[in-house]
This record gives C-alpha cells, sequence and structure tokens, in this order.
C-alpha cells in the first residue's frame, strides 16, 4: 500500500520484533506528533493511506510535519481505488473518464454529461437514489454497470448489471450464495463494460474465490500457498505434522560417518526433509557436499531432486516415470559385484516410513542401511472453526502433499466433507487417502507442488467449463 515513512538517522539501532500496528487517530497534528515521537525512538514509522498520500490534504499535513522535524522520510505514490478497482475488474478507463464520490454532494448534471466511463464510489445504501438520479439527467436506463467489493484482494467479486438494474431496492449480489455486496463499493459506468469479457484477468482464474485446506508442516506450508494464491484461491494452512531430529542421533551419526568413509556406494532420498535432515548433520560437523564424493544419488522425485541440486549437486537418478518409491525402483539398478565396488545403500528418511524401498532394493542385491534422519509428530488440533469447515464442507479443495498428512489431518480434525475436492500428491497418498473412505479427484503426472496445484487448477476449471461444480456450502444456521 502506499505510504510515508520516517526515521531518525541519528538515534541508536534498534531490534525490530514485528511490527506494532496501530490505527492513525486524531487530527493531523497529532497523527504527525506520533509520527515524529516514534521515528525519534529510532524505529521505522510507516504510514499506510489508502490511495494516493499526496492527493490527501491531511496527509499532506502530516508530511510538512515530519519534513519540520527534520527527519528522513520516504513517499511511496498510490493509486486509488476508483483507478485499481475497475483494473482488477477488466475494465480499461482510458485517457478520459470521470470519478465521484455519491456519497457526498454531487454535480450531477455535470456527472450525467461527462465524457468516458463514470467511476463512482459507494455503499450499497446510496445505488438506487444514485442510479435513479443518473437516469433523471439523461443516462439511459440500459446503461451497463459493475459493481465491484472488497477491490484488489482475493475476495473481490464483480457483479454486472445496468443502471435500472442498480435502481433496485435490493444490494447488488442479492440471491448470490455469496450473500449481497457489502462494504465499500466501487461502480463502474458506460460502454467499458462491453471489455470485461476479455480482459476479466483477476476474477477468472481458475481457483478464484476457492478456500482450499493446505494440510502441511509449518515448513512447507509456503510454497504451496503462494502456488494457490497465483490461481486465484484463499489457501488456508493447518500444521498436521511437525518434523523432529530422531531420538537418538547415534544413527545418523554413524551414517555421516560412513559417507565420509566411503561405505556406501548410493545414497536414496524419499523427501525434501531427509535431504535437509543429512544437510543439518553435515553442518554439525563441518562437512559440505564433497562429503558426497564417489557416491550416487538417487531421489525418489523432482522436488526432492531440486533441493539437492540446491546444494550444487547433480543426481544420478530420479525416476522417468512415476516419482514415487515403486517408480524409483523401476528404475533403480541390480547390484553389479564387477562394476560397483561396495553393495550398501543408504536410506535416510522418517520413522514411519513404509518397507517397500528397502525390500524392493533387497530384492536387487544391495545391503541396505535404513536410517531414522527425521520423525513426523502430529501437530495440534486446529481451531474449532477450522474444524467445522473440514466437516461440512468449507473448504472447496484440500491438497494432500503424503500419506502423514492425510492420516494426520482425518486423526486431528476429522475427514474432509464429500463436496471437498481431494487433490493427492501422489500414488501413495492417493492410497492411504482411499483407505480412509476418501474420493480422490486430482492427481498430478510429477508427484511435486507445483504440478499438483496446478492440476487442482486444471481439474476446476475443466469443472466449471462443465457446469460441474459442487453446490454451494449451505450456510449454517446456528447461532
Amino acid at each position: 500500500r502506499p505510504s510515508s515513512a520516517g526515521t531518525d538517522q541519528t538515534a541508536p539501532p534498534v531490534v525490530s520484533v514485528g511490527p506494532d500496528v496501530r490505527p492513525a487517530l486524531g487530527e493531523p497534528a497529532e497523527v504527525a506528533k506520533t509520527l515524529i515521537a516514534e521515528a525519534k525512538t529510532g524505529t521505522d514509522v510507516v504510514r499506510l493511506v489508502a490511495g494516493d498520500p499526496m492527493s490527501v490534504d491531511a496527509v499532506i499535513t502530516e508530511v510538512n510535519a515530519v519534513s519540520r522535524s527534520h527527519l528522513s522520510f520516504e513517499i511511496v505514490p498510490g493509486l486509488p481505488a476508483t483507478v485499481a478497482v475497475p483494473t482488477y475488474a477488466g475494465l480499461p478507463l482510458g485517457s478520459t473518464h470521470t470519478v465521484a464520490d455519491v456519497r457526498g454532494e454531487v454535480d450531477w448534471a455535470a456527472l450525467a454529461a461527462a465524457p468516458g466511463p463514470l467511476i463512482l464510489s459507494a455503499t450499497a445504501s446510496h445505488l438506487a437514489d444514485a442510479a435513479r438520479t443518473l437516469i433523471e439527467y439523461g443516462l439511459a436506463e440500459s446503461t451497463p454497470c459493475v459493481v465491484s467489493a472488497q477491490g484488489t484482494t482475493c475476495a473481490q467479486r464483480s457483479v454486472e448489471t445496468t443502471l435500472q438494474g442498480l435502481t433496485d431496492r435490493n444490494p447488488p449480489g442479492t440471491g448470490d450464495p455469496a450473500g449481497p455486496l457489502a462494504g465499500p463499493l466501487v461502480v463502474t459506468i458506460g460502454r467499458t463494460v462491453a471489455a470485461r469479457a476479455k480482459l476479466n484477468w483477476w476474477e477468472s482464474r481458475a481457483l478464484y474465490g476457492w478456500t482450499v485446506l493446505v494440510p502441511r508442516t509449518k515448513e512447507q506450508a509456503g510454497e504451496m500457498s503462494e502456488r494457490l494464491v497465483g490461481h486465484g484461491a484463499l489457501p488456508v494452512e493447518v500444521p498436521t505434522i511437525a518434523v523432529e531430529p530422531p531420538r537418538s542421533p547415534a544413527q545418523m551419526e554413524r551414517a555421516v560417518k560412513g559417507l565420509v568413509d566411503g561405505r556406501y556406494q548410493w545414497v536414496v532420498f524419499t523427501s525434501t526433509n531427509a535431504v535437509r535432515a543429512v544437510w543439518e548433520k553435515f553442518g554439525e560437523f563441518g562437512l559440505d557436499a564433497r562429503a558426497f564424493s564417489g557416491v550416487k544419488i538417487a531421489c525418489v522425485g523432482e522436488a526432492t531432486a531440486d533441493r539437492v541440486r540446491a546444494f550444487g549437486i547433480s543426481p544420478e537418478l530420479v525416476p522417468a516415470g512415476e516419482q514415487s518409491s515403486l517408480g524409483l525402483l523401476d528404475d533403480f539398478p541390480d547390484y553389479d559385484d564387477v562394476f560397483d565396488p561396495v553393495n550398501r545403500v543408504l536410506l535416510p528418511r522418517a520413522d514411519i516410513a513404509t518397507e517397500t524401498l528397502a525390500e524392493g532394493l533387497r530384492e536387487r542385491g544391495w545391503e541396505i542401511e535404513d536410517v531414522t534422519a527425521y520423525r513426523t509428530v502430529r501437530a495440534a488440533p486446529p481451531p474449532a472453526e477450522t474444524r467445522e469447515m473440514i466437516k461440512t464442507g468449507g473448504f472447496d479443495a484440500v491438497c494432500f502433499t503424503s500419506s502423514s498428512t492425510v492420516r494426520n489431518l482425518v486423526g486431528i480434525a476429522g475427514k474432509p466433507h464429500a463436496r471437498t475436492i481431494v487433490a493427492c500428491i501422489g500414488p501413495k497418498t492417493a492410497e492411504t487417502a482411499a483407505e480412509f473412505g476418501l474420493r480422490v479427484d486430482v492427481r498430478p503426472e510429477t508427484a511435486a507442488i507445483g504440478p499438483l496445484v496446478d492440476a487442482l487448477a486444471e481439474h476446476a476449471a475443466r469443472l466449471r467449463a462443465e457446469g460441474a461444480l459442487p453446490p454451494p456450502r449451505k450456510k449454517s444456521r446456528r447461532r
């Protein structure tokens, strides 16, 4: 958002422990006094302003006061809602448009005669009278309009209507499952509304308006949430597992020593957590990627391989087909006592890992050192409101990234409602979901976060095109 900021460069440095957010209350002189006092303590002060700071008289007064106090400051220009919201609604305003706030005094004759689109700031209670007055002053009843609420946010909603439609006492959006539009509204009036069919870039995204449950570890939820937001979704992160070190470090310490001593021909990583655990142990011993010299590395999928590549190492083996333990076994070579100087494979993984991979490697002639690199611990239950949303279909979709996230989510919060679309990252996760009676709707070809979210978006777009989206959740009648 636009802001003006001040800081006293002569004051001692202050270690920030997070922003202290407070409303800017009082007359401009009082607000400026608070800004100056805070800045003189050595704190960076940010004054958030709706729209453009230098277009607001009160803020200009504040800036002048800060300037007289000899504090350094910066001003970040911003866009008023009457410009930004139409852009987010796919409505080009062109070089000539007229802005009015119908919550105050308006020259209706001049407004109705103005060229180009009209952009009004209003609330629902002002719309009917404003529309009737514009019609009285000569605008056609059929003039197209778009009413937008919560503009530029992930909850933005825009309703297309006409001036005649706005004269209805019922607010726009009445009858919509999401309810009527409320709060500050931006109304765009004129022929530009026709462009929305092609330029509606924000609200037309595949997952726009969807609330998606992200059951993940705290450390890993960020990547998925960012991807979901890119498709227009509202992610809700619910930690289901916490990753902790093994109870005894002895196994991992022996494994790291074995790597240095050349005890292993292969190291097989089955998750990004396993990669992280090994590198953390390397750090404890002052080691780096050179400890893998002469050792081949296999990864169960591209996400794990990317984690290894981040340390400057290219894995020798990543499944070409299915990215899972079974897919890795399909491509893993048999032990050859002529070409393989060592027959031992290091398998660092979770304490609850299955035996599928280890048994398959043994069948190929390899000796396995199965080491607990980390433990997965069930997280505390989410808030009651989140649990209620899970059970009643308040989430449009849920994205599972491992069998443990399935088990733990059901354990701490219950099964997702049948209307919730279930997306699973790979075959094993999908199998676990099915064991709990969940219908698996989405599974990407590549077992990674990006492909999982993209596959969910494609599924949603296909359902929307077919008119087969799940019905909206019925609102609870409980009070």
